[in-house]
C-alpha cells in the first residue's frame, strides 16, 4: 500500500527533488501540494501527481491561480490553509520543506495532531526546538530528519538505546567555497561567488547559510533537539569532499559513520520510506574515491558557527534572535546591501540586543513575537 505524502513547499530546492524520486516509485501517493509564488511549476506538478488539495501562500498569487483554476480540486490560503489542509486530508507523513521561520506554525500544527512529519526546515526546531520535541512526545509524532547531516545522525545510532552510550556526535561540512580563505579575502566576496557550493545543489538561503558555517551552527542547535544530547558533545568537522555525513563516538571508541553521494534524494527518500529502504539509482563507489579529510573549523575566520553554540548554551529565546537575526543579514547581503563578513556582526549585534529580553521555556506565540520584533529592529 502506498504511502500518502504531503510536500509543503513542493516548488524549492528540496521539494522538487522529492517529487523527482517519488515520480520513480510506486511507493507514495502525493495527495497534497503547497507553494509559495511559482504557480507555473506548480501546475505542472498539479498535472504529474493530482493531489487532492492544494495551499498557495502568496496571496496574490493565489487570486490569480484561483481565477484560472481548471483542476477539480481544493485551493487553500496561507499559513491557515496550510493548516485547514492538513486537517483534512487523511495522510501518512508530511514533508516540511518551506523555507524560513514561515514554517514554524505549520509544523507544530501538524506535531500536535500526531502527525509524522520528515523535516527539512531548520527554522523550525532551531527556534523551536525545546516546543515542538515536548509536543511530539506528548502525541507519538515522529520527526524525521531531511538534513543530510541529521539523517546520517538517526542512521548511524538505529539500535543504540542509550543515549549514554555517546560520546560524541561529529557534523561534517564541506567548509564551502571559502574554506581556505584568508579574512582580507573574506571581505570582498561577492554575491555570485557565495552562491557557488563546490558540492552541493541547494537553495540561495542555504547556500549562503553553507559559505558562512551558519548551516552548520543552525544544525548543531537541531541536533541539540533532535537527538536529546547535551551541546558540549556535538562536534563540526570540516570534511572537503562531502562524502561522510555525519560520524557518532560511542564510549567504547567506536565510531559510525554514513558515506553517501552528496545527493539530498537519498535523505529525504529515507525519511519517506522509514522504517523501510527504497531502491534508487544513486550509488557511491568506493574504488573511485578521492582520499577522505578531516579538519578543524576556524571559528575566527567564520565566526557564526561559534555564534550558534553561543545561541544554544544561552537557550531560551536567544536561538531565535540568531535565526532571525541570520535572515535578515543573508537576505540583505543577496541584495547587495552589506558585505558578507558582515553578516556574523548584524548577527551578534542582535543577540547582544536581546540579552536582557530572553524568554525561557517560550510558547510558539513568544517565539513569533521576538522573531517579528528582531526582525523589524534590524531592517
Amino acid at each position: 500500500m502506498s504511502k500518502r505524502i504531503a510536500i509543503l513547499g513542493s516548488t524549492g530546492s528540496i521539494g522538487t527533488q522529492a517529487l523527482d524520486i517519488i515520480s520513480k516509485s510506486t511507493d507514495f501517493d502525493v495527495v497534497a501540494l503547497s507553494a509559495h509564488s511559482n504557480m507555473v511549476l506548480l501546475e505542472r506538478q498539479i498535472q504529474n501527481f493530482k493531489p487532492e488539495q492544494v495551499t498557495i501562500t502568496d496571496e496574490s498569487s493565489y487570486h490569480d491561480f484561483l481565477d484560472n483554476n481548471k483542476y477539480q480540486i481544493k485551493i487553500n490560503l496561507g499559513i491557515d490553509g496550510l493548516k485547514e489542509m492538513i486537517s483534512e486530508i487523511d495522510v501518512d507523513i508530511i514533508l516540511i520543506a518551506i523555507v524560513g521561520i514561515a514554517a514554524l506554525e505549520v509544523t507544530y500544527y501538524a506535531v500536535s495532531k500526531g502527525i509524522d512529519i520528515a523535516l527539512a526546515n531548520k527554522e523550525s526546531i532551531v527556534t523551536g526546538g525545546e516546543l515542538i520535541t515536548s509536543v511530539a512526545a506528548k502525541t507519538g509524532a515522529s520527526i524525521l530528519p531531511v538534513d543530510s547531516e541529521h539523517s546520517a545522525i538517526f542512521q548511524c545510532i538505529q539500535g543504540c538505546n542509550n543515549k549514554e552510550e555517546i560520546k560524541n556526535i561529529y557534523l561534517t561540512a564541506s567548509g564551502g567555497p571559502f574554506k581556505d580563505y584568508s579574512l582580507i579575502e573574506l571581505e570582498e566576496v561577492t554575491v555570485t561567488q557565495a552562491l557557488r557550493h563546490p558540492n552541493w545543489d541547494m537553495g540561495e538561503k542555504v547556500t549562503i547559510d553553507s559559505a558562512t558555517l551558519m548551516n552548520k551552527g543552525l544544525e548543531v542547535i537541531e541536533a541539540k533537539w533532535l537527538f536529546n544530547i547535551d551541546t558540549d558533545k556535538i562536534k563540526v568537522v570540516v570534511h572537503p569532499q562531502s562524502i561522510i555525513h555525519s560520524m557518532v563516538e560511542f564510549i567504547d571508541g567506536s565510531i559510525i559513520s554514513h558515506m553517501a553521494m552528496p545527493d539530498m534524494r537519498i535523505p529525504i527518500l529515507y525519511a519517506l520510506s522509514y522504517p523501510q529502504r527504497t531502491q534508487t539509482n544513486i550509488s557511491l563507489n568506493p574504488y573511485h574515491m578521492e582520499p577522505l579529510t578531516f579538519e578543524h573549523p576556524d571559528f575566527r575566520r567564520f565566526p557564526c558557527l561559534q555564534l550558534a553554540y553561543e545561541a544554544i548554551n544561552i537557550g531560551g529565546t536567544m536561538p531565535t534572535a540568531l535565526n532571525a537575526a541570520n535572515e535578515v543579514a543573508v537576505q540583505n547581503f543577496l541584495m547587495g546591501r552589506v558585505s558578507f563578513t558582515d553578516i556574523p556582526k548584524i548577527i551578534e549585534k542582535a543577540m547582544n540586543l536581546h540579552l536582557n529580553d530572553i524568554i525561557y521555556n517560550p510558547s510558539l506565540q513568544d517565539i513569533l513575537h521576538v522573531d517579528r520584533i528582531l526582525k523589524e529592529m534590524l531592517i
